[in-house]
């Protein structure tokens, strides 16, 4: 059966950021994710892991500034020097939670950009990263985003997102599949589940309910399909990563909301 990460920027709401890892583990989750860590010292949250026998399976590096709406330096030219120092710093905190993922975001597309330019500037940032990450034993993944919840996001196809990792060449670069995003762009998720997880190019998966971003038994997905998929392709493919639960409760930031909504899990972890 798929392994269940919860993801704590999404998931855990009604409690306090660092008191969203004993939650997520009285849940029954093994493992967490999240969007950034940077907020914190990474003592801080090594500890909540720690104590709470928790593993970090992923966290974004620096996208710029997120108050103003960047999403990633990755394919921005002249944003180079800062995508270096971003993601030097994301190694750091990688290292020290024992995290084997960085998720680098691709960045939205400026207005009136060329396109090759963006491209060129993208490949040679990915390129780079995963040279410095392989050093440290850490994938870099980047991730096809739809461009209903992020207009204008550079990366937003899984051919594309598969392309470019195999033109690099990389063993450490791969494609963060998230279920939810790829419905929305493109459908067909059991066929390209069935076609990817196979090529050794997918790190990681994510999932939620389409179109309103809930739990995964709510919307037009069938998970539990899909979760069979999974299941039935990774042992013919040895496909052995985690699943980021990545969705916002549909009850909200209550008390409890998060629990309550747990029922799609049923007997899987």
């Amino acid at each position: 059966m798929p392994r269940f990460a919860a993801n704590l920027s999404m998931l855990y709401n009604e409690h306090a950021f660092l008191d969203r890892f004993a939650a997520a583990a009285a849940d029954g989750f093994s493992a967490v994710e999240y969007l950034f860590p940077y907020a914190f010292e990474a003592q801080a949250l090594q500890s909540r892991l720690q104590d709470h026998g928790l593993q970090q399976v992923l966290f974004n590096a620096p996208p710029g500034d997120w108050d103003a709406g960047e999403r990633g330096l990755a394919c921005l030219p002249g944003r180079e020097a800062e995508f270096r120092a971003g993601f030097a710093r994301a190694l750091d905190y990688a290292q020290a939670l024992e995290c084997p993922r960085i998720h680098v975001m691709a960045g939205i597309a400026p207005p009136g950009a060329d396109p090759a330019t963006l491209q060129a500037t993208y490949r040679a940032n990915l390129a780079w990263a995963a040279a410095q990450a392989s050093s440290a034993g850490c994938d870099v993944l980047i991730e096809p985003i739809n461009t209903r919840d992020m207009p204008g996001f550079f990366l937003h196809h899984q051919d594309a997102a598969h392309a470019l990792v195999q033109e690099i060449g990389a063993t450490n670069l791969k494609v963060q599949f998230d279920l939810y995003h790829c419905q929305i762009m493109e459908g067909d998720v059991a066929t390209k589940l069935r076609h990817y997880l196979p090529t050794g190019r997918v790190g990681h998966i994510q999932i939620a309910g389409v179109p309103e971003r809930h739990e995964p038994n709510v919307g037009e997905l069938n998970y539990d399909y899909l979760f069979g998929v999974i299941d039935q392709v990774s042992a013919q493919c040895g496909w052995d990563g985690w699943v980021g639960c990545e969705y916002r409760p549909a009850r909200g930031a209550v008390a409890g909301a998060t629990t309550a909504g747990l029922g799609w899990r049923g007997a899987r972890r």
